[in-house]
């Protein structure tokens, strides 16, 4: 609970549908945007504080700063240091966010969870649980939600599934709370402001002189000049690579071991086959046989419809019905059949994908 557009909205939904609503705020990270002239909490518990008292509800904030930044930062920074691109928020949601949610409402005694999330929800016969695309396909989130486990989805509930934003912004200007539904949003990680770089430099000193001079190669593997360290670059990156090679440039793929960064063309980046680990899925076997299954390889990236191959070392083999463009190890590759959420996993480094396409 945030106290803005979203959280505000779930909370006056829930109380007239009758719940007891008890409110619960994660202090994770500090910025100084954050904070006015003798701040001593930031503006997000602030405003859900004012919120809880607003609508008389119990309020409880949790100051769990350092346990986030073990979990999630970390991993974050060391996703860069390894040549991969980390996908916090899906990470967050599953080691850190839906936890504490969960041990929170034992601890208060609470039946369900609700968040301010774009997604649905369906329950089958089998007692399993699906997720669901938003109805507001710009809004949807269920992305981010893949690695949530069944136990912690069947006490969900997401009133924002079926709406979109403007719908939650009339409703919250119709129940005279002008000011949330007037608030803005970001779409950044919540720890980053500006430039991920940035933030790296700044959490690992000493991490920028110790990777510079990383060497650009050809797909042929001959040198094209120097760079400022794999940590710095990403897959499909071609703005900033700070070299001439009298063509457009893209990022091709990172060997952080020897760090060198392969460049190639906007082609190069293309491919029907990549790897993928640590698969979670509802259903493996219906995974399997699903005959309209479909990937995302990325937050708004199309569906592509695909099948998967599992493989001997415990990765699978997705191949897409057309060429994908910069599948980027570290991301998640989330399985969909139509709007129902099937399966999720990371994508892993496409060593030896050459065999495969």
């Amino acid at each position: 609970m945030s106290g803005g557009v979203d959280s505000s909205a779930v909370c006056l939904m829930l109380q007239e549908q009758g719940y007891e609503v008890v409110g619960f705020t994660m202090r994770v990270f500090d910025l100084p945007r954050q904070f006015g002239e003798g701040d001593d909490q930031p503006d997000f518990v602030r405003s859900a504080q004012a919120l809880a008292r607003r609508l008389g509800i119990e309020h409880h904030v949790a100051d769990v700063r350092g346990e986030f930044r073990d979990e999630v930062v970390r991993y974050f920074l060391d996703e860069y240091e390894q040549g991969r691109t980390p996908n916090p928020c899906v990470r967050c949601n599953r080691q850190f966010k839906f936890r504490l949610m969960e041990e929170w409402a034992d601890r208060l005694g609470c039946a369900q969870m609700a968040t301010g999330h774009y997604v649905r929800l369906r329950h089958d016969a089998q007692g399993r649980t699906f997720l669901l695309t938003g109805q507001d396909p710009r809004k949807d989130q269920s992305y981010f939600l893949w690695q949530v486990p069944q136990r912690i989805l069947r006490r969900c509930v997401f009133p924002l599934g079926d709406l979109c934003k403007q719908d939650v912004r009339r409703y919250l200007d119709g129940k005279g709370f002008e000011v949330q539904a007037r608030q803005g949003e970001s779409m950044e990680v919540c720890f980053v402001e500006g430039d991920y770089r940035d933030f790296l430099r700044a959490q690992r000193p000493g991490l920028a002189q110790q990777v510079a001079g990383g060497t650009y190669v050809n797909r042929l593997g001959q040198p094209l000049g120097q760079h400022l360290g794999v940590p710095f670059y990403t897959v499909g990156q071609r703005k900033g690579l700070g070299i001439a090679l009298g063509h457009p440039a893209y990022v091709v793929r990172l060997n952080a071991a020897k760090n060198t960064i392969v460049l190639g063309e906007e082609g190069d980046l293309l491919t029907s086959a990549f790897f993928v680990e640590e698969l979670r899925a509802v259903d493996e076997t219906q995974l399997m046989e699903e005959p309209q299954l479909a990937v995302r390889i990325r937050y708004h990236s199309e569906p592509e419809p695909c099948r998967i191959e599992p493989l001997p070392d415990g990765r699978c083999l997705v191949r897409t019905a057309r060429p994908v463009s910069a599948v980027t190890p570290g991301q998640s590759a989330v399985f969909y059949a139509g709007q129902v959420l099937l399966a999720g996993a990371v994508i892993a480094s496409q060593k030896g994908i050459g065999q495969y396409v």
